[in-house]
């Protein structure tokens, strides 16, 4: 959840004060905005005033539960359909969605759809589990996520999925690992705030740990794509080994990563903030994430589709 949304107080949106963080009224220094008028860049806008009011905090408290609670479902539904196909028709899965690959993806879709009833609870109650279990979620998620972008990239690429055989077992191993290892960031950037919110981001903005986890994200979820449309673009064979897959799964993620880095730049004033860009960026960074958290569910069920074509 965003950190600037604390629980429990669906119609006072306000901001989190975490230790080292950079909070709304910080960044925007009292800037103030008014439903009524539209600024031009050359207005000058009143200091003096109330701070910008950010309506994003009632609509995520009030909508990301019940959409939540709904994937999960969905996705429980579609993972476990995925998977008594897989154990009926074991022979009707080739590369390059091959039985090995496919049950690893449908193991990455089962281990993020698990955490969405916990995340759903505390947006709408509060998180009440403590600082510990609100990191292992987060590392949890990430390593779901980036597992799963490491699959579908190394499926797309090779034939190393052909054939469950000791090479394709070792880098299995490799792939879960290293996600492993590149989700460590984002459990250590999280933390409990304000006592009952467990939020993605609880250092500051430009904390080293938050840049690096930062930089992970933007390779796995933005450079990992464009590195695979510009080889799919350049190799032939590639666009016809199924690659379908990965353009499914990160082409969901991508708009995530674009948010997270606009966040940063924002954030960090690398661009010059404004009501008006934190207000609707707030929205659009939610519609990327919610997005995202969607593969959970579309995924399997392209994976079914793939098999009947």
């Amino acid at each position: 959840p965003p950190a600037r949304c604390p629980p429990r107080h669906p119609q006072t949106p306000g901001i989190l004060e975490t230790s080292g963080s950079l909070d709304l009224e910080e960044i925007m220094g009292d800037l103030s905005y008014d439903d009524d008028i539209t600024y031009s860049n050359d207005t000058v806008l009143d200091y003096d005033a109330a701070p910008c009011h950010n309506r994003f905090c009632p609509l995520f408290q009030r909508v990301a539960p019940p959409f939540l609670a709904a994937t999960s479902v969905a996705a429980t539904l579609a993972t476990g359909a995925l998977l008594v196909a897989l154990a009926k028709r074991p022979q009707a899965w080739r590369w390059p969605q091959s039985r090995a690959l496919v049950a690893q993806l449908a193991l990455g879709t089962a281990l993020f759809a698990a955490l969405l009833p916990a995340l759903a609870a505390g947006v709408a109650r509060g998180w009440h589990l403590g600082t510990g279990l609100c990191r292992l979620t987060h590392l949890l998620w990430h390593w779901s996520v980036f597992a799963q972008a490491l699959l579908v990239a190394s499926g797309s690429c090779g034939t190393a999925w052909a054939r469950w055989e000791p090479r394709s077992r070792r880098l299995a191993v490799a792939l879960w690992a290293a996600a492993l290892l590149l989700a460590t960031p984002a459990a250590l950037v999280s933390g409990v705030a304000a006592g009952t919110a467990c939020v993605r981001r609880s250092v500051g903005i430009l904390a080293p740990l938050y840049v690096l986890h930062l930089a992970l994200c933007l390779c796995l979820l933005l450079l990992l794509p464009a590195g695979l449309l510009l080889a799919a673009l350049a190799v032939p064979r590639l666009r016809a080994s199924g690659a379908g897959l990965a353009w499914l799964f990160l082409g969901l993620w991508a708009p995530y990563g674009a948010g997270l880095a606009g966040e940063f730049l924002l954030q960090a004033r690398l661009l010059q903030p404004t009501c008006g860009s934190f207000e609707h960026f707030d929205i659009a960074l939610g519609l990327s994430e919610g997005l995202g958290v969607l593969h959970c569910g579309l995924g399997p069920l392209a994976l079914l589709l793939a098999r009947s074509c």
